[in-house]
């Protein structure tokens, strides 16, 4: 991220007032105060992701993969006998966070500012798998898509998405 002095300024000066009213994340709103004012350019990088743009297609492919997980578990709850799926294999574990930074953001978005599926538990992860899944996530989606009864699933079905 590269900005003048005057922009540094202006946005140092923006953090500490962030700060001022807002204790729980004043000690954050400082750290992100000394990076700009001092202008350390791999820090700065990383606070530029913060700032990152996810286009409307992506937007719409993370939604339809938190769907997915949703329908799966839908799907699973409706069967009289779960053949050979367990439950865990069912739960929406999220993003990597050193990776798919910004995937992981529109999650939580989704889910704890927006309210949609608030019954996927984030855990003590928060959503952080600390591997990248988007690509295992595509080939899940992928052939869910390929389903015309998306909620009514076998189980044989569900075996199949989940280990795409």
């Amino acid at each position: 991220m590269d900005m003048t002095h005057d922009q540094r300024l202006i946005f140092a000066n923006q953090y500490q007032m962030m700060a001022m009213p807002d204790p729980d994340n004043a000690v954050r709103y400082r750290c992100h105060q000394t990076i700009i004012e001092r202008g350390f350019g791999l820090q700065m990088r990383e606070l530029d992701n913060y700032f990152s743009q996810l286009p409307e297609a992506e937007c719409r492919t993370l939604i339809a993969m938190v769907e997915m997980y949703h329908a799966l578990y839908i799907s699973w709850t409706n069967l009289k006998e779960p053949q050979g799926v367990e439950q865990c294999r069912l739960v929406f574990l999220g993003f990597d966070a050193a990776s798919e930074v910004r995937y992981l953001g529109y999650v939580r978005f989704l889910v704890e500012v927006e309210g949609r599926h608030t019954h996927f538990d984030a855990g003590s992860h928060a959503f952080n798998t600390q591997v990248p899944m988007w690509g295992k996530y595509q080939r899940m989606l992928e052939l869910w898509h390929n389903y015309p009864r998306q909620y009514y699933l076998s189980a044989n079905k569900i075996a199949q998405v989940i280990n795409a």
